[in-house]
């Protein structure tokens, strides 16, 4: 399944390249899933846990793909240790097995991808 997400973001790379907003490769990110027929939800609503009690913190994953992949977009100098430190988060949160975190603003995408596994 992150292949399948892996090769829709580097589409959207290679006909955008660097230097939009996220938003920007948010919607193109839509487009390409759903023309490679990929179910996934966007602005998918993370609710946590406290003392047993649900809370609506208003976290959002920016794409839930097959119900199991989390795909975290950033445009950013460089991904940060806070950022794989939220995306496991979000991962445990969810109890979802694997997480993406793709920063679309460097010169080639492949160096933009890190896969977390929870």
């Amino acid at each position: 399944m992150t292949g399948v997400v892996i090769g829709a973001a580097i589409e959207v790379h290679r006909v955008l390249g660097p230097g939009l907003l996220e938003s920007a490769y948010a919607e193109c990110l839509v487009r390409e899933l759903a023309t490679r027929r990929v179910a996934f939800e966007r602005q998918v609503a993370l609710p946590i846990q406290y003392k047993g009690e649900r809370v609506d913190a208003a976290y959002r994953l920016d794409f839930l793909v097959g119900r199991r992949v989390v795909v975290e977009l950033k445009c950013v100098e460089t991904i940060l240790p806070v950022h794989r430190a939220q995306l496991l988060s979000h991962l445990r949160l969810g109890g979802f097995p694997v997480g993406l975190l793709i920063n679309f603003n460097v010169p080639a995408l492949r160096s933009g991808i890190v896969r977390i596994v929870n």
